[in-house]
């Protein structure tokens, strides 16, 4: 009991540190989060409490105000801290791999399996709806780096559903913010065997890093991907 309560102890400090991280690094982005936030807990807290007041039951809503009032307020940060996040990642190389690192349980992702001299690159997640093949970079170089992934998984997953998206704000694609719901939204075809068997296919084909010719030792200076590499 003692040891629970210790490690309840040190988790707090840990809780606190995070959530002031996040704050400082949400108010970067947003500057009035913290009065919006304040205004928002405030607000809710003297609703109920006039509420109560004209009821003849000040303490009662009021003690009902104070936690409905926490709970908006982590509500309204926890949207804000997300908008924040997605504009500063929005447009910087990788961001679709930070997003589908967080999809959930029950998605394994590969990140870059396809990339080209241009960086416009192509990351796979498999899921019970199959393999999303996620594409961000210039839509028509993308288009072209899905196109020969399809392909070249058509050899080996031929009975498992392959979706894909493009990402940014242009037609017939998918903002990075709405990356995440979109693959949640997609119909569950596949079992757990499944999803593992279709894996353990994909595993044997590697990926861009693993497939590189890379040197032993430090990283050269100005090193630039071979002509034969598996750079597309």
């Amino acid at each position: 009991m003692a040891r629970k309560e210790n490690a309840d102890t040190a988790a707090n400090p840990g809780r606190l540190k995070q959530i002031a991280l996040t704050y400082k690094m949400t108010r970067r982005a947003d500057s009035k989060v913290g009065l919006v936030v304040a205004g928002v807990g405030i607000v809710t807290f003297g609703v109920f409490l006039a509420i109560g007041f004209l009821i003849s039951h000040p303490v009662y809503l009021g003690i009902l105000g104070f936690i409905l009032a926490f709970l908006a307020m982590a509500i309204v940060f926890g949207r804000r801290a997300e908008k924040a996040a997605f504009g500063q990642m929005e447009g910087q190389p990788g961001a679709a791999a930070a997003v589908l690192e967080n999809v959930g349980r029950g998605w394994t992702t590969t990140p870059a399996v396809a990339m080209n001299r241009n960086q416009d690159v192509v990351h796979r997640a498999v899921g019970k709806a199959g393999i999303v093949l996620v594409g961000e970079g210039n839509p028509n170089r993308v288009k072209t780096l899905l196109a020969a992934e399809k392909k070249r998984m058509a050899r080996i997953v031929v009975d498992v559903p392959v979706h894909d998206i493009i990402v940014g704000d242009g037609e017939g694609q998918v903002p990075l913010k709405k990356v995440r719901t979109t693959m949640l939204k997609l119909p569950r075809v596949l079992a757990g065997p499944q999803v593992t068997a279709a894996n353990d296919r994909l595993r044997a084909l590697g990926d861009l890093m693993s497939n590189m010719p890379l040197p032993k030792g430090p990283m050269p200076k100005g090193m630039r991907m071979p002509r034969g590499g598996k750079m597309r």
